[in-house]
């Protein structure tokens, strides 16, 4: 059983063509998570920094992909992705909050690459 305020997962699946990570949840929401968005929001130290106001802004990564899902326990899964990069355990909890504030994340990530001169691009 559940703890109801944890999102538990019922299908994750990555589409290699798109790029993309389907998640759906027990409760009901379900998610379409660009390979992309994960990599740069990956919960690392190296991406996330120790805190807020050091949180690094990852550019270049717009054709990344994911090589490999492997589950940890039951509480999360690690993104291997295409570039190298394989450090940070996205929990169950994790993605549900990326899959929900996406929108808002995305724009955030873009307006801090536009500040910064960087660009999705490699």
């Amino acid at each position: 059983m559940s703890d109801a305020a944890s999102p538990w997962p019922l299908d994750i699946k990555f589409k290699k063509d798109e790029r993309v990570l389907t998640i759906s949840f027990e409760d009901g929401t379900k998610f379409k998570l660009p390979a992309e968005y994960l990599r740069v929001e990956s919960p690392s130290a190296e991406v996330q920094g120790h805190g807020a106001a050091t949180k690094i802004t990852v550019a270049g990564k717009k054709n990344v992909s994911i090589a490999k899902i492997e589950q940890i326990g039951r509480y999360a899964v690690r993104l291997v992705f295409d570039d190298g990069h394989d450090t940070g355990l996205y929990s169950w909890d994790y993605l549900h909050t990326l899959g929900r504030d996406q929108t808002k994340r995305w724009f955030e990530y873009e307006s801090r690459l536009k500040a910064a001169g960087l660009s999705r691009e490699a």
